[in-house]
């Protein structure tokens, strides 16, 4: 089963590079982010590999005007990983872990882009994700972030968007290993828990800084993966894990309204922009719990599709949009020097979470 990438010295088992180890929730994942600075435009992408099921699958989704353009494909792949293109959708590798190049041919909706992601300091490789559920693998991977500036030309419909690095900044993450993927085990693990998925992270950029808080909590609010960064770009970088940290939601839901946090040398506060709901995006657009586009489900050997969410809209306790990156504001302050940045807090709040009041699948907050 060989592919172009046994021509690459980057195996890491015996096998040709087609195969990856023998569990069917494996995967490889691209994920992107961008937004103007002032909050106008928001854009994201997403392309996953699963060698296993031999499926790979790509979207593109721009919140532009109160409307947020969700495109998506999927293909099966032949075993060939190298191949990053679905559709109309493809990504193309300029120089590994500085600078890689998205692009958006036509398609049925009036979204097409030609854009470059350029790094604005090294990767950060979090703490390695490992959770079961009982004797169960259900996660086990690694994940690399990184900050950065645009580049390049977007198109909705008549209006060209130029992206300038100084006025369009955003996040690129590389995850790959195993989490659940595809369709639905037909053996779940035995019932009785509630499900519960704690998540939140928090990329931010600054003039002079790239700053990364996240944490995945259990039921109780107590942590098993959390870990910050603050990247003095071209200088010092210090990582911290607080035991602790403040949040508040906004009351009756389960969206964050207000995040502080102690980082190694000063403090965070973060502020997302709920008071305007056309800056959450809706991570459903890029197939997260999405039920006919999730990840790693097999659509036949092409298929593409476009839709629109009404950003005015949005029942916001219904499962398929519980899943957002919120856009916000961010001040960094380290003694009498202090920094204000954007970027975005994302909230993915399933099930009791005790330190937060959350005691339900998705009841909202005190």
């Amino acid at each position: 089963m060989l592919s172009q990438g046994d021509d690459y010295p980057l195996h890491q088992t015996p096998e040709p590079m087609a195969v990856s180890g023998d569990n069917r929730n494996f995967y490889d994942r691209y994920f992107f982010n961008g937004y103007s600075a002032d909050g106008s435009i928001f854009f994201a992408a997403a392309l996953g590999i699963y060698p296993q099921l031999d499926i790979m699958d790509a979207a593109f989704c721009v919140s532009i005007d109160g409307q947020q353009h969700n495109i998506r494909a999927s293909k099966r792949m032949g075993s060939e990983r190298l191949d990053l293109c679905v559709g109309p959708i493809s990504i193309e590798i300029i120089e590994p872990l500085k600078e890689l190049r998205l692009i958006v041919s036509g398609n049925d909706s009036p979204i097409t882009a030609d854009i470059r992601f350029t790094a604005r300091h090294s990767p950060i490789e979090e703490p390695r994700f490992i959770r079961r559920e009982g004797p169960r693998m259900v996660m086990d991977y690694t994940r690399l972030t990184q900050n950065g500036g645009w580049s390049g030309t977007l198109h909705v419909g008549d209006e060209e968007i130029t992206l300038s690095p100084e006025t369009h900044r955003g996040t690129r993450d590389r995850s790959w290993g195993i989490r659940p993927v595809g369709a639905a085990e037909s053996q779940p693990p035995p019932a009785g828990a509630l499900p519960q998925f704690w998540w939140l992270w928090t990329p931010l950029n600054f003039d002079q800084h790239a700053c990364f808080f996240h944490s995945n909590d259990d039921g109780e609010g107590l942590p098993w993966n959390r870990r910050g960064v603050v990247d003095a770009i071209e200088d010092a970088r210090a990582e911290f894990e607080p035991a602790s940290f403040d949040l508040s939601y906004h009351s009756g839901t389960r969206r964050v309204k207000q995040l502080a946090l102690e980082t190694a040398e000063g403090k965070l506060s973060i502020t997302p922009r709920t008071g305007d709901a056309t800056r959450t995006f809706y991570m459903s657009g890029l197939g997260y719990m999405h039920p006919e586009w999730g990840h790693g489900m097999d659509h036949g050997p092409l298929e593409t599709a476009y839709d629109v969410i009404d950003l005015t809209d949005v029942p916001d306790n219904d499962m398929l949009y519980i899943h957002i990156q919120a856009l916000s504001d961010a001040v960094l302050t380290s003694g009498s020097d202090r920094h204000d940045g954007m970027g975005i807090v994302e909230q993915l709040f399933v099930g009791p979470h005790k330190t937060s009041g959350l005691t339900s699948l998705m009841d909202g907050a005190p």
